[in-house]
């Protein structure tokens, strides 16, 4: 039988396994404020890479869940192929129960977290266990499972040891959905969330306010000229989406906090962006102010260098060899941890899990068959490696 037509026999055999791991999955919540519920989720998998005959070690982060780590075939001196995902959601404590796992009558996966990303692990999973049970499996494999991708990892250090544990990989595969059927994601934008924080004095507005100096009104000027360096059309956006400070209208605002979101299409937008910023927050319009910039929660864009190129060759190649048609590739908006691994070097594609819409709503759903599709798309590339 060609390489192919074993990789289907086999994920036909475990349609109903595959199925009930993401239901499984699902049903499992693991929102932000679930650290229990992503453990949950975590052990879950374990067990299935244990099984899988991984070594398998939780990787202590400050601040979430420890990161899952498992890897197989490491040998000195030749890079791993990461295969990526996160195991948190962004759905509230008992959205289960309201929403549980069911597929409707035109084949669609409903409930939360079945789309962005648990389908993906199991996708992940799936295309090594196929390779594995054919014995086809012949280059270092290492599974990097997040905790806390959907906030950024805001509150952890798991960026930089995420950084560390993808640096010198061969490839990244990163097992986040895409929204149509045969399509990868080659590139996407960076960015996240800023902050600067304005010092100003506090005075008493009725009986000194010449003492005082407003730390409001310079927030102020910095938010009219970050403003005007937006370039939509470019790519580049600078959001001054909050603002708090001060204790009263009797009073002079000593503080004052602005919060940014900010997008970037490339990385060379991103040092615009940065230089931006980094020049509103030195330059002060009321005297005696000062401001402290925070840029630690951006994450890099996924650009597409050479490298990528070459992967996604690849994988139209295997999706050829499968018969599943012309992949295509695109650029989306959002920020996954595929652009930390494209900025160190590594080639890289994302949107290599399940098809279906709505994520982060009710409405989510994922095509049961794009899962088995998926899966046998992700092992045929493993096996041209």
């Amino acid at each position: 039988m060609e390489v192919h037509e074993k990789l289907i026999a086999y994920l036909h055999a475990h349609k109903k396994e595959m199925l009930l791991l993401w239901k499984n999955l699902v049903e499992t919540e693991s929102g932000p404020q679930q650290p229990s519920g992503v453990e949950a989720v975590r052990r879950i998998l374990e067990g299935e890479l244990a099984a899988m005959g991984f070594t398998v070690r939780l990787q202590q982060i400050s601040g979430a869940p420890d990161l899952l780590i498992a890897e197989a075939g490491k040998r000195e001196g030749e890079g791993s192929i990461i295969l990526s995902g996160h195991i948190d959601t962004v759905f509230p404590a008992g959205k289960a129960s309201t929403h549980p796992f069911f597929v409707d009558d035109e084949g669609y996966a409903h409930g939360p977290g079945v789309l962005d990303m648990k389908g993906g692990l199991v996708v992940s999973l799936y295309a090594v266990k196929a390779l594995n049970a054919l014995s086809l499996v012949t280059h270092p494999i290492k599974f990097v499972f997040v905790t806390d991708e959907e906030t950024l990892h805001m509150h952890s250090n798991a960026k930089a040891v995420l950084r560390r544990e993808i640096t010198g990989a061969r490839a990244f595969l990163n097992f986040e959905p895409c929204a149509e059927n045969n399509q990868v994601v080659l590139s996407r934008y960076g960015g996240g969330p800023v902050s600067i924080h304005v010092h100003g004095r506090a005075a008493h507005s009725g009986t000194s306010p010449e003492k005082g100096r407003s730390a409001i009104l310079e927030a102020a000027h910095k938010i009219l000229y970050l403003e005007s360096q937006n370039d939509i059309p470019r790519g580049k956006l600078i959001n001054c989406g909050a603002i708090s400070g001060g204790i009263g209208e009797n009073t002079i605002p000593g503080e004052c906090t602005l919060r940014i979101g900010v997008r970037y299409r490339t990385e060379t937008l991103a040092q615009e962006i940065k230089e931006n910023l980094k020049e509103a927050t030195v330059n002060q319009t009321v005297p005696d102010t000062s401001a402290n910039l925070d840029l630690t929660h951006l994450i890099p864009a996924m650009d597409l260098k050479e490298g990528g190129k070459a992967l996604f060759t690849k994988l139209q190649e295997a999706a050829a060899l499968c018969s599943l048609g012309p992949i295509k590739g695109i650029q989306v908006g959002g920020l996954s941890d595929a652009g930390l691994a494209a900025s160190l070097g590594i080639p890289t594609l994302c949107g290599m899990g399940v098809v279906g819409s709505g994520a982060h709503t009710d409405e989510e759903k994922a095509l049961v068959s794009s899962l088995y599709e998926r899966t046998e798309l992700a092992a045929a590339l493993l096996h041209l490696f």
